[in-house]
């Protein structure tokens, strides 16, 4: 178990509690759905040990209950991040982006697949700085540093998709990453050509279906 701080500034006023990072960043995320702070208290400076007074408390939350104020801290304030953590989750990130290269690249000379230890070794000699945000939204510039080591691409399925006009503001954010063409009919329904990558369309597909209730037509469109 690793203890953190947990930190909001409300109505001029600093609150922290000490509390499980893995429960913390669970419950910030809805993965858990309670949780206590160590020792039942909320401290305006944990340093020093001073408690916050409930006065503050009423002030700042609306209430003095330590559970209350607790996950209130957790959910609109900053979970501190150990450097162990950190470290684990740029290792774990960077596993994943060497499983999605195995799963969707090839080689742009021979067309052949490339092993995951020769994509973790031109990853290591690019020096690719990994960041901890979503595969999909890094990966053309850690192709783009990797190219100059090995000779690789990434294989794609090429789609058009027709979205009903009702949908279409809520698809944007699934589509726009791969969106290569757009055009708007007379009816307001959506026309886009997407070029996915291969390992992942089939989960593409899933949360198109699921924003648009199975109403999207797609056509999958023979790559060049």
């Amino acid at each position: 178990m690793t203890q953190t701080l947990a930190r909001i500034k409300q109505s001029g006023k600093n609150f922290e509690i000490i509390v499980d990072l893995d429960d913390a960043l669970k419950f910030k995320k809805g993965e858990i759905s309670s949780i206590e702070a160590e020792g039942d208290k909320i401290f305006s400076d944990s340093k020093k040990g001073q408690v916050a007074s409930s006065s503050d408390l009423k002030n700042a939350f609306g209430t003095e209950e330590i559970n209350t104020v607790t996950e209130k801290i957790i959910k609109s304030g900053e979970v501190l991040l150990t450097q162990e953590h950190r470290d684990e989750e740029k290792e774990k990130k960077f596993k994943q982006i060497i499983d999605f290269l195995t799963t969707n690249s090839i080689d742009s000379k021979t067309g052949n697949p490339h092993t995951a230890e020769r994509i973790k070794s031109a990853l290591e000699q690019a020096h690719i700085n990994i960041k901890n945000t979503p595969i999909e939204s890094q990966i053309n510039d850690i192709l783009l540093e990797i190219s100059k080591i090995i000779p690789i691409k990434i294989e794609t399925k090429k789609v058009k998709i027709t979205i009903p006009a009702v949908h279409t503001g809520q698809v944007y954010g699934i589509i726009n990453q791969y969106k290569e063409e757009e055009k708007w009919l007379d009816n307001g329904n959506l026309e886009v050509i997407v070029n996915v990558p291969a390992g992942i369309i089939m989960n593409f597909y899933d949360k198109l279906n699921g924003v648009t209730h199975g109403s999207a037509i797609t056509e999958e469109i023979q790559n060049e």
